[in-house]
């Protein structure tokens, strides 16, 4: 069984969108972020454009095979809010992602089942207007070798496609690889396999 190596993610964050539920207003938006500091700058300044909102709610996901996540009720009833949230980006099966909806009150309770609608049915929307993109889980690897093993190491390189993410070349060179994590254990063989090469991995 191949190693999967796709995940799913979006490719910018998409524009808002707008649900109304009895007055009430729920402003949705999707966003890529690569770590959890990204979540706080993105947050605050939902804060700022929605001063009017009670609640800023969300919940992200990061991680390409295993993942960690965090739902935010800020404020509503408990799992009324982030809970509706994060459960949208379990459908969308995507990663990498912050999903905030702004809710701006009407008068009118909703209720937590009425809540739990409006906090789902914002963050899908979101979901459905951002471009969602797939993405390959790579794998880097350190060569190491002498001047001599250049060509054949490069012409390797070439043959099976494999990117050079940056290289040092002098008597004693140096290369940093990076191939499709269900390649990685082939490619791994082919340059330890090469005599004068040294291949380390970076994961």
């Amino acid at each position: 069984m191949e190693e999967e190596d796709i995940y799913k993610t979006i490719r910018e964050p998409s524009p808002e969108i707008l649900f109304k539920d009895r007055k009430s207003k729920f402003f949705g938006y999707a966003f890529p972020i690569s770590s959890e500091e990204d979540v706080k700058p993105i947050i605050e300044s939902l804060r700022k454009k929605h001063h009017t909102a009670n609640h800023v709610c969300y919940a992200w996901q990061l991680g390409k095979k295993t993942h960690t996540y965090r739902t935010n009720d800020d404020g509503e009833p408990n799992n009324s809010a982030g809970m509706p949230i994060y459960g949208q980006i379990q459908s969308f099966g995507v990663t990498n992602v912050l999903i905030a909806v702004a809710r701006v009150f009407g008068g009118t309770k909703l209720g937590v089942g009425g809540l739990i609608q409006a906090y789902r049915a914002a963050a899908q929307m979101a979901l459905e207007n951002a471009p969602i993109i797939e993405k390959t889980i790579e794998s880097e690897f350190q060569l190491h070798f002498d001047y001599p093993a250049m060509d054949k190491v490069m012409r390797c390189i070439k043959q099976k496609g494999i990117k050079i993410v940056s290289q040092q070349m002098e008597l004693k060179c140096s290369l940093l690889i990076s191939v499709r994590k269900s390649q990685a254990a082939q490619t791994k063989q082919i340059f330890e396999e090469m005599q004068n090469v040294v291949i380390q991995s970076k994961d």
